[in-house]
């Protein structure tokens, strides 16, 4: 492993509040803010979806709310202007795919550290990618953690 980690890091962005820590970790770490990219993944909507089934919402309008949620949460922080992608399908294989493909030498994801049957039914992102990421990854330490 070298560290610093060449450039980009990406950061998984879930919107819990964690990913907050996970930026500002990138962000000491990368060379220039350029070098960090947010990625959100949002899950496939299924056919039988409300707003699939009466035409409400689609891909595109998911997308757009978090290109706006994405903004909120880089001005209300005082982060910079990041790079800042959507995708859509599995998270633990999405960001190993997007990282894959733009090369990336450090994922930083922040951790919700569920155990025992929470973790069972929902299953761990964060281990996901440790398994199938290409490159290093870091996993930040809750802000509640003791």
């Amino acid at each position: 492993m070298s560290w610093p980690p060449s450039p980009p890091i990406v950061v998984p962005v879930d919107f819990s509040g964690e990913e907050v820590a996970a930026v500002q970790t990138a962000l000491a770490v990368a060379a220039k803010p350029e070098d960090v990219h947010l990625l959100h993944v949002l899950y496939p909507l299924d056919a039988v979806s409300p707003g699939v089934v009466f035409a409400e919402v689609g891909d595109q309008e998911r997308r757009d709310a978090v290109q706006v949620e994405f903004d909120k949460i880089l001005a209300k922080h005082g982060l910079p202007k990041l790079q800042h992608q959507v995708r859509i399908g599995d998270p633990g294989h999405e960001v190993c795919e997007y990282a894959e493909a733009v090369g990336a030498g450090l994922i930083v994801v922040p951790s919700h550290g569920y155990g025992g049957f929470k973790r069972f039914l929902l299953g761990s992102v964060a281990e996901r990618i440790i398994r199938n990421a290409g490159c290093d990854v870091l996993v930040t330490r809750r802000s509640d953690a003791e």
